[in-house]
């Protein structure tokens, strides 16, 4: 019996623009800066007047620094004794901080170098374990988180949603994505390319997945009328989408 594939790399959740500007531009003021890396540093949570000592911060400043870091979401909070203190007059457990999980990224134009590395990690593992190429492992990988990402796109769309709702929520997957689409009156241009370095120096693999990437994200959302196609111009991704004529009409010459 055939071991399953291994599942597809789905395009992960991002924070909104906004919400990641944010959290980068709190670590902006230098005493927030230097208590934030001090507390990162430690292998365990410690107070505030540990972090005070620790990031040389005066201990009333540091409260206020440490509470805005924990509102961001880039330390978090708890309450407990030191090891080896329990019970009956140990005293009151002490507020303390540890840096949280969150991962805080922007760059500018849009670069999403990490879903690049899930989908090539999903293809190498199915390419060792197939005997089949990189490449064409990639192409079914890249495909499959497509087809993952337009059919979430289409949930949001309702329903029944209509041609102008479909492409709507097109555009806003390849938004989502990095791609910048905008609409030149005869298909859907997309100004950016999420993989711009890789696509640099990889320029036929990076392009095939960014392909066979938006041909399954058409192919999720069930637009029919939308076709990927590969037209590389400097100074954009190389997939262009163009609108394929209705059944039963002919094109103009």
């Amino acid at each position: 019996m055939p071991e399953p594939r291994p599942t597809p790399a789905v395009p992960p959740a991002r924070e909104g623009f906004a919400a990641r500007v944010m959290g980068i531009a709190t670590l902006g003021e230098p005493a927030r800066r230097a208590l934030y890396l001090w507390v990162a540093a430690q292998p365990e949570a410690v107070t505030r007047d540990e972090a005070a000592e620790g990031a040389s911060v005066a201990r009333h400043v540091a409260k206020f620094h440490l509470d805005k870091l924990v509102d961001e979401e880039l330390l978090e909070a708890e309450y407990s004794r030191p090891p080896g203190r329990g019970g009956p007059g140990a005293g009151r457990p002490a507020k303390r901080y540890r840096r949280t999980s969150r991962e805080v990224a922007v760059s500018l134009p849009e670069r999403h170098y990490e879903l690049a590395g899930r989908l090539l990690a999903s293809a190498i593992t199915e390419s060792e374990r197939d005997g089949r190429s990189v490449g064409e492992a990639l192409g079914d990988a890249a495909r499959d988180a497509g087809r993952a990402l337009g059919r979430n796109s289409r949930d949001k769309a309702g329903r029944r949603p209509s041609r102008l709702a479909m492409r709507a929520a097109a555009g806003d997957a390849l938004t989502e994505c990095g791609y910048e689409p905008r609409d030149d009156g005869s298909g859907v241009v997309l100004v950016n390319c999420p993989f711009h370095a890789l696509a640099q120096d990889y320029t036929e693999l990076v392009c095939g997945m960014n392909l066979e990437l938006i041909r399954g994200l058409v192919d999720g959302l069930g637009a029919k009328e939308l076709e990927p196609v590969l037209d590389p111009e400097p100074g954009r991704c190389c997939v262009r989408i163009t609108s394929r004529a209705a059944p039963g009409t002919r094109e103009a010459n």
